[in-house]
């Protein structure tokens, strides 16, 4: 939960009808149920499990008046004990602070200005612990050795800034411990909850700063161009070392002991030929690495501890033919780590969560996610890749609809938000949605996107619409070439930079896409820079080095702006937005949808009041993706609940 400015780059992830697209060829036959939209978009039964340090109780996320919700139980006991009370706005997120007492964040209408506010485990004793107006709370550290503290950073003192406070859980006193003087991006803390560790930014360098103790200055130890990763993961149990994942002198990020006081690296932990590494397990208990996480096209383990081993070995034995995740983190596991949570994935199941009591034996489940999603039901997400028209290997998954030849079929290209992230195996409530309408989905990791080396993300550097784009249209063209494609029915959808993507895909290469849909996509490049919250400030010639400077490169932000393009659209478009979305202001969906009505073009707009970037309420999910589902049967010719007109 640091924020670092790679994290903060990962956030950048009705009915037209108008002319221009040709008739929808016939609805595919296919074979099996039409699923209700609601089933793939309902808020979970219960999820988000975490236990207590002691492990005397349990506590997870589920609905109380269609808002994600905390709610405790005793372990080995029936009662359910809901703790709070949103009704606005789902719970973001929680943690069991100390052994009875929980802390949970929540933002208003989707601004992303989150407060953070405590509870006990019986729902008694609640407090605000951050009453404060447009201010983010970030949560840094349970602290698990002090009784009454936790390590939060806000943006209180100034806005572009997030200084470091210790917090007390039970009564809300604040002690600042990491005054941030207008350059740092990350807080990092010891195994004894010290604050011996930031990063600093000037915008293109990056500076390793250390202090022994807290009542020393921080020093810098280490500066790197941001191309370069220093990632500070965690000390060394001894206080002394650091873990850091880092590509200093190489391609792919690896993870390294480091010493803080020379500033030097040490040994290598481990590495991978092919992706970036940076998932470390630890057990704290036991003082010692137990292994590495790191995904290729699924996720795998490389394990150092034997027990470790032995551990996953038993839990794929009891769940064979999924993805099991053990956990090895606070809150996960009881601070003895003798009473552990387990999750299950799948590309076909949201999956589930078990307990499991290794002393006891005690092994047994505590819930489906989303026990109304049939496996059966639902298709095989595939791994591909493909070869883009300057010989770069680009990787994705292909999803084809259930009971029918992969031949001619109709098919939604999905990019992914960030730009900065990457597409992952696993279940996807959207693909499946869309396949089970009869259409293929294909999702591809175009360059840019992280995980895949330094040299491959850096061939997205100022390529918004340009080589990024071609990879995507690359993608299409070989789903032609497989005959898996109808040429004539082919959609795009994405969120955020996806959003951008989809209307980049319209504007640049018009005859290519059938219809699209925009999701919180920004259309003028200018606007959304000069547009972000002011907590990116630290971030923003970054943005400029990646993206492009709205001054040195005015013409190529021009170029690849769809907005100013927007006479080269001609296939029906739908827009989604959040009027309070922080990251892509609603003014960049309003663009492309005056720009388009102007020239007589109706674009069908769907934006809600209460949400930001992206839709967490219910109903708006449910309004967005029924919306979604008549478009594509009207353009497309896929499968659709209920009457839909065509043109």
């Amino acid at each position: 939960m640091i924020s670092n400015w790679r994290q903060v780059l990962t956030c950048l992830t009705i009915l037209a009808l108008t002319a221009g697209c040709g008739q929808p060829g016939p609805p595919p036959e296919g074979k099996g149920r039409l699923i209700p939209m609601e089933d793939f978009f309902r808020n979970p039964e219960k999820t988000d499990f975490k236990i207590s340090p002691d492990g005397h109780y349990l506590a997870f996320l589920a609905p109380w008046e269609r808002r994600l919700n905390v709610f405790v139980q005793k372990i080995g006991e029936d009662k359910v004990t809901r703790v709070t009370s949103a009704s606005q706005r789902n719970i973001a997120g929680y943690i069991w602070a100390k052994n009875n007492r929980l802390v949970y964040v929540q933002d208003q209408a989707g601004d992303e200005n989150f407060r953070a506010s405590a509870v006990d485990a019986d729902g008694g004793s609640p407090l605000d612990l951050t009453p404060f107006a447009k201010v983010k709370v970030q949560l840094l550290d349970e602290l698990e050795e002090s009784p009454h503290e936790i390590l939060i950073s806000m943006n209180r003192r100034d806005p572009r800034f997030f200084d470091a406070y210790r917090v007390n859980v039970y009564n809300g006193a604040l002690k600042l411990v990491g005054e941030n003087p207008g350059n740092i991006s990350v807080w990092l803390a010891d195994n004894n909850g010290q604050l011996r560790v930031a990063v600093a930014t000037d915008g293109l360098t990056d500076t390793l700063l250390y202090r022994a103790t807290e009542a020393e200055a921080f020093r810098p130890v280490a500066q790197t161009n941001f191309k370069d990763a220093l990632d500070p993961l965690y000390f060394t149990f001894d206080n002394r070392y650091l873990y850091v994942a880092t590509n200093l002198g190489r391609d792919k990020q690896a993870i390294y002991r480091y010493d803080p006081e020379k500033g030097e690296r040490l040994d290598l932990v481990f590495e991978h030929p092919s992706v970036d590494v940076s998932g470390l397990l630890r057990s704290r208990k036991r003082r010692l690495i137990t292994g590495v996480t790191f995904f290729t096209d699924k996720r795998q383990y490389h394990f150092f501890d034997p027990e470790r081993q032995r551990l996953q070995n038993d839990l794929e034995r009891r769940l064979p033919g999924y993805e099991v995740v053990a956990a090895d983190g606070r809150n996960l596991q009881s601070k003895d780590e003798t009473q552990i949570l387990v999750r299950t994935y799948s590309d076909k199941s949201l999956g589930a969560y078990y307990y499991y009591d290794r002393v006891s034996g005690d092994f047994h489940k505590l819930a489906e996610i989303s026990p109304w999603l049939k496996e059966s039901e639902l298709v095989d997400v595939k791994p591909i890749n493909y070869q883009s028209r300057d010989g770069l290997t680009i990787h994705g998954y292909l999803i084809l609809p259930k009971g029918v030849e992969p031949e001619n079929l109709p098919v939604v290209i999905n990019p992914h938000g960030g730009p900065w992230a990457r597409d992952h195996w696993g279940f996807n409530p959207e693909v499946q949605f869309l396949a089970n309408r009869g259409l293929a989905v294909l999702q591809m990791n175009f360059r840019g996107s992280t995980g895949y080396g330094k040299a491959f993300w850096q061939a997205g550097f100022k390529q918004w619409g340009r080589q990024m784009q071609d990879d995507v249209s690359d993608g299409v063209d070989w789903l032609i070439k497989q005959g898996i494609a109808d040429p004539k029915r082919l959609g795009i959808y994405g969120g955020s930079y996806g959003g951008y993507a989809t209307l980049a895909g319209l504007t640049f290469t018009p005859d290519l896409y059938a219809c699209g849909v925009d999701y919180v996509g920004p259309s003028n490049l200018f606007t959304m820079l000069a547009s972000f919250p002011p907590y990116w400030e630290l971030e923003k010639q970054k943005f400029y080095e990646m993206i492009g400077d709205p001054v040195k490169d005015e013409q190529l932000l021009r170029q690849v702006s769809p907005y100013f393009h927007a006479d080269r659209i001609k296939a029906p478009l739908l827009v989604a937005q959040g009027a309070n979305d922080p990251r892509v202001k609603k003014a960049e969906s309003d663009q492309i949808v005056q720009a388009l009505e102007k020239r007589g073009i109706k674009v069908e707009y769907l934006v809600k009041d209460n949400e930001g970037h992206g839709f967490h309420n219910e109903e708006n999910r449910f309004d967005f993706y029924r919306a979604m589902e008549r478009f594509f049967a009207a353009h497309l010719g896929s499968k659709v609940e209920g009457p839909v007109s065509r043109k």
